[in-house]
């Protein structure tokens, strides 16, 4: 991915390095586990090597101030602002197509733990995550960091898979512009629980079709200024290998040996690379209404 090449964000806030004072009890702690499965699943290791290795569970509680000296570090950092300000671009530009106006959102990168405006405190064990209220995009970007580390001594460097998942959060954000996410938000204890999954996963495949949206976009943009495409050979492939590692299936079945499909939230791996490669080969925002009755998720 010739990432370097893209405008970088001024809606990017580094906050590494910054301590907090106090550590709440840790809600959704099994998210780190999640993560800890997808660095398993993508790189097919035993999850308590990562353990092992100072993985996302074992990352500090808290920092000295100051941002990392670390070149690896500082890249990843430009890197990040270099993937939203391309969402940017082209999300700018799709909505004006459609006589809208995009609002850009706000990402925070921190490192261990970080303050969130509307009160608690974000968690690296959490993983990357949009909150509607602030719209704004919390990252620790350890887990892109281990990414990096876990493929040195591979052909590849998987810098996509890592612009995947940041585009998937932004593509939280444009459904919070157009809506989507208050409508299923609402519905919150108004349904079942099993109605309300259904409804989740819906959010986030269509979520999966406008990360694939972007790309396309990205890709057609480089080609047409610079004379050569954004992605580079085996980066489809990689994000594609991501999707299928990020399945509700997947994770079930890696975590306890079980799928239950009432308690999926975010949609099969299938499902998930489904609709990623549709809004990638489409690039048409309309081909992805997932809430369709009509339409096979």
């Amino acid at each position: 991915m010739r990432w370097e090449r893209l405008r970088r964000s001024n809606n990017v806030e580094d906050r590494r390095g910054q301590a907090v004072t106090r550590r709440p009890a840790a809600a959704g702690g099994g998210c780190g586990l999640v993560l800890l499965l997808v660095l398993a699943l993508l790189f097919k290791v035993n999850p308590l090597e990562l353990l092992s290795q100072g993985g996302l569970e074992t990352a500090p509680t808290q920092q000295t101030q100051g941002t990392p000296t670390s070149a690896e570090s500082d890249e990843m950092a430009e890197y990040v602002r270099a993937v939203v300000g391309s969402t940017e671009d082209e999300w700018r530009q799709i909505f004006q197509k459609y006589g809208l106006q995009y609002r850009d959102p706000k990402l925070i990168n921190y490192s261990g733990q970080t303050r969130m405006k509307t009160g608690g405190v974000a968690q690296a064990a959490t993983g990357p995550f949009y909150l509607p209220a602030e719209e704004t995009i919390y990252l620790d970007t350890q887990f892109f960091y281990q990414l990096k580390q876990m493929a040195r001594d591979r052909t590849r460097d998987y810098d996509f898979a890592p612009a995947y998942v940041i585009a998937h959060e932004v593509a939280h954000h444009v459904q919070k512009l157009l809506g989507y996410t208050d409508k299923v938000h609402g519905q919150r204890g108004r349904v079942s629980q099993r109605q309300y999954n259904d409804l989740s996963v819906r959010l986030e495949l269509q979520a999966d079709f406008l990360a694939g949206v972007w790309a396309h976009h990205a890709n057609k943009r480089m080609m047409a200024t610079d004379g050569v495409p954004l992605l580079e050979e085996g980066d489809v492939e990689e994000a594609m290998r991501a999707a299928q590692a990020i399945g509700d299936d997947a994770l079930q079945r890696q975590a306890n040996g079980r799928v239950r499909p009432d308690s999926f939230t975010h949609g099969t791996s299938e499902q998930r690379l489904r609709w990623f490669m549709k809004g990638l080969k489409s690039g048409d925002p309309n081909q992805g209404n997932t809430f369709d009755p009509n339409v096979q998720l």
